[in-house]
């Protein structure tokens, strides 16, 4: 017999695995998560959400706290541009980027995931599992078994769980390592560049600096550990000069590589975060992509566990998030080789894009994941998030109609036209001054169907397609 059963076991308590384990809880289902490390590490990996991830995090009311203590920066990370991208008039209520440690995103969505019932339990590595139709049994580090339902690895670019389900990690190695640092020193911040043209970049944080600089000679063994002595050499002869590095908080070495998993569902294993992709770190969006991965499977994986999910539910979070992961891939791997062209015809067009407002705005989107929509149409909502448009009636935005974490029907129409859908799912009656009439939001805040009249035409599909079979009535 299993020392444990649950709904979900979730591998790994990062970001992604932490919002997913929030996302099951919150929709009832018995979710644990399971982290090999017994304490939180003494460093922080990075400094940066994204106006995606702000924005899905309104959608859980999440955001408000976290942008109050963060810095805001009004253009989005990249990577070989000439000047910012601009975030002033993107696809976004939250036009900047937010400076804050990932560490304080953690405590905020361990916090979230613990009110609302989730399990966690630091100190315990998955160390093997076996699965079968109905459900997983996990070996975990002290001897103890869990049985759940399903199992999602949020486990770390060198995931055990992607390893043992035998899903496939194609993609192309690194080309190139840099050391970064968290010390202290008393070089200036931003890019210093030494005599023979080589750069580090020392970036400012709370009583030290974070330096960045590329490795000559990398050893063999990429996972030899970094000493202060190896990043004090490398700086030293990239600037033809010593400047003393004090007091090393963490230490360690990246590269360039990418992949992209196979595929984010084996049975009943599934895959989220760097489990999922590692990409170059251009662009600061790893948080955000393993926020975004959770965001999407955590209410399809709680409609599968609770048996409401429409047939293929499940499936449509690799569909939508294996195209997103090739997307994130193609565009960190494009700034990186942005920076190295140089004054390269091809990176002298895409900077001369960024330079006109349009194409500075598009890029930024792009980057930023703002760009992601799942569903094709002719409205430029459909299959996009739901701008947070003010309403006049029970709320008064819509980002707050998605706090419960369940699929809404938003009716604007001036007669109620769409209240009698109200026995099989939520219906919110409210005005706007938007043009659009009536839109189904799937929990994740993006559109499964509008229009701008009274014209039900395709809403029982959508509903079928993401909700489940709920009652239709007569007149639809």
């Amino acid at each position: 017999m299993p020392d444990l059963e649950t709904d979900v076991l979730v591998a790994g308590a990062g970001p992604a695995g932490l919002l997913l384990a929030a996302e099951l809880a919150l929709a009832g289902v018995r979710t644990t998560v399971v982290e090999r490390n017994p304490e939180k590490p003494p460093y922080c990996r990075g400094f940066n959400l994204n106006s995606r991830s702000l924005d899905l995090l309104a959608r859980r009311g999440l955001a408000e706290g976290l942008v109050a203590e963060g810095h805001r920066v009004p253009h989005a990370p990249a990577t070989g541009m000439p000047g910012p991208l601009l975030l002033d008039g993107a696809a976004t209520d939250h036009p900047f980027s937010l400076g804050i440690p990932q560490t304080r995103v953690e405590e905020v969505l361990e916090a979230r995931a613990r009110e609302l019932g989730a399990d966690l339990l630091p100190g315990h590595e998955l160390k093997s599992f076996t699965q079968d139709e109905d459900g997983v049994t996990v070996k975990i580090d002290n001897g103890r078994t869990i049985r759940a339902r399903y199992l999602v690895g949020c486990d770390g670019g060198r995931s055990t769980v992607r390893k043992q389900a035998g899903i496939g990690f194609p993609g192309v190695d690194a080309r190139w390592f840099a050391l970064l640092g968290d010390v202290e020193c008393e070089l200036p911040y931003g890019v210093s560049a030494g005599p023979d043209g080589r750069t580090l970049f020392v970036i400012p944080r709370p009583g030290y600096v974070r330096i960045v600089v590329r490795e000559d000679d990398p050893p063999a063994d990429k996972d030899t550990p970094v000493t202060l002595g190896r990043l004090q050499s490398q700086v030293d002869s990239v600037l033809g000069r010593h400047v003393e590095l004090r007091a090393p908080r963490w230490l360690t070495r990246f590269g360039d590589a990418a992949r992209l998993a196979e595929r984010y569902r084996e049975g009943r294993v599934l895959l989220a975060g760097d489990a999922a992709h590692i990409h170059p770190p251009a662009g600061a969006i790893g948080v955000n992509v393993a926020l975004d991965d959770a965001f999407n499977l955590g209410w399809k994986l709680a409609a599968t566990v609770r048996g409401t999910a429409p047939d293929g539910l499940l499936d449509s979070y690799h569909t939508e998030r294996h195209a997103a992961g090739e997307h994130i891939l193609a565009n960190t791997r494009a700034q990186v080789a942005l920076e190295e062209a140089g004054p390269e015809p091809l990176a002298d067009l895409m900077r001369r894009v960024a330079a006109h407002p349009g194409g500075n705005r598009a890029l930024a989107e792009i980057i930023t994941g703002l760009d992601a929509r799942y569903e094709p149409g002719d409205h430029p909502w459909l299959g996009r998030l739901a701008p947070d448009i003010p309403l006049r009636g029970p709320e008064t935005h819509l980002a707050a109609l998605l706090h419960p974490g369940r699929p809404v029907l938003l009716d604007l129409t001036d007669d109620h036209h769409f209240a009698a859908w109200s026995p099989g799912i939520d219906v919110v009656a409210a005005q706007s001054t938007s043009d659009v009439r009536a839109l189904l939001l799937r929990p994740d805040g993006h559109v499964a169907w509008l229009t701008t009249g009274s014209d039900g035409t395709g809403l029982a599909e959508a509903i079928h397609r993401w909700v489940g079979d709920v009652p239709v009535p007569a007149t639809a």
